[in-house]
């Protein structure tokens, strides 16, 4: 008899490669960067980033710190390479070894850029339009020198409304870049796009886009059907199948009872595995025997290792059976609005855990 105890994550990389690809289009003449910071929002940036390289011809990727940006160099070998979070004494290291391309948001970060210039390198200008994040403010701007304002080979800014569509922040920030562009680098070239923006017109693509969530089969347009490709699977095994008589408790605190004589599974996940504890009690896994889906629902809190779930309905169910947490039919963003939070956050919290067995679809492993 085999039995496993850990959860499972399956990445589909043809799909990955198919959104990618699907996005580039979008693009139009525009570049499209692929973002891989925070491990491919957890999914492996090395593997990602060397399959976009070598399948996508893609030559431009964006980290968020130098260490990234090292790691991501090494399947990438003469791609750009730029670092969100800009360059600092932690980083320099990483920046001379690797050649990376900082993104410069401010006067502090400037300076230090100045001391220790790297040959060959031009970092992209950072420039606040409306998010009020990282980047120059007009007043900043307009103190730079002229010589200042050459060091720089790309200006970009980001949006704080790029998932909807009819927000008049889009108009608003899109107005106030073009207006800090023609106004300090009339000859940049720029880039104020992330996934979220490339569905907004021609306007708002640029010289060039910066591909992340969407890439990751996240819908980041969400007044529109979702054109991405599900990238990211996610099983856990059934440990255990028990009665749950009428009148018992569930869980830690005892938030659920039982109004009737259930049956509950308990299966091998839970908050420690990402997991949101939010959905205890009101979210819902789903098992699909003999081609038919059944959905369960949590019962009681979400513990660190364990969800219990409502199976009375469910026939046949067995001790070793998967469960599906995350899939083509309960996806990441279904889980956000489920759980009140974005998918971004979930994709990342699950993408970085170590208890998971790992597996990879497609991609360079066909």
């Amino acid at each position: 008899m085999s039995i496993l105890t850990r959860p499972i994550l399956e990445i589909n990389l043809d799909n990955l490669l198919d959104n990618y690809l699907t996005l580039k289009k979008i693009s139009g003449k525009a570049i499209a960067a692929a973002v891989v910071k925070d491990d491919a929002y957890g999914l492996g940036a090395k593997k990602i980033a060397k399959l976009l390289y070598n399948k996508a011809k893609c030559r431009h990727f964006f980290v968020a710190h130098g260490v990234e940006g090292k790691e991501v160099r090494e399947a990438a070998p003469d791609a750009f390479i730029y670092v969100l979070q800009g360059i600092g004494e932690d980083s320099l290291d990483e920046f001379n070894e690797a050649q990376l391309i900082p993104v410069i948001s401010s006067k502090e970060q400037l300076a230090f850029w100045k001391e220790h210039r790297i040959a060959g390198i031009k970092p992209i200008v950072n420039v606040e339009t409306g998010l009020n994040r990282l980047g120059f403010r007009e007043y900043e701007l307009s103190e730079l020198e002229e010589s200042d304002r050459k060091e720089f080979s790309y200006v970009m800014s980001h949006l704080a409304c790029g998932d909807a569509k009819e927000h008049f922040m889009n108009q608003h920030q899109l107005d106030m870049f073009n207006f800090l562009r023609d106004t300090y680098f009339p000859k940049l070239p720029a880039s104020l796009s992330a996934s979220d923006g490339t569905f907004l017109g021609e306007d708002y693509l640029f010289d060039m886009v910066r591909l992340g969530a969407a890439m990751y089969g996240i819908n980041t347009a969400p007044y529109r059907e979702n054109q991405m490709k599900n990238v990211v699977t996610v099983k856990a095994p059934v440990l255990q199948i028990a009665d749950l008589p009428k009148g018992e408790f569930v869980g830690y605190s005892a938030t659920y009872r039982a109004t009737a004589n259930r049956k509950i599974a308990i299966v091998s996940i839970g908050y420690g595995d990402g997991v949101p504890r939010s959905l205890s009690n009101v979210g819902k896994i789903f098992f699909n025997l003999c081609d038919k889906l059944h959905e369960a629902r949590i019962l009681g809190l979400i513990s660190m290792d364990n969800i219990i779930c409502d199976v009375t309905d469910i026939q046949n169910l067995q001790v070793g059976d998967m469960a599906h947490i995350v899939s083509d039919f309960y996806t990441l963003d279904d889980m956000g609005r489920d759980a009140g939070t974005i998918s971004y956050e979930i994709i990342s919290r699950l993408g970085k855990n170590q208890r998971f067995i790992r597996k990879y679809k497609g991609g360079e492993e066909e």
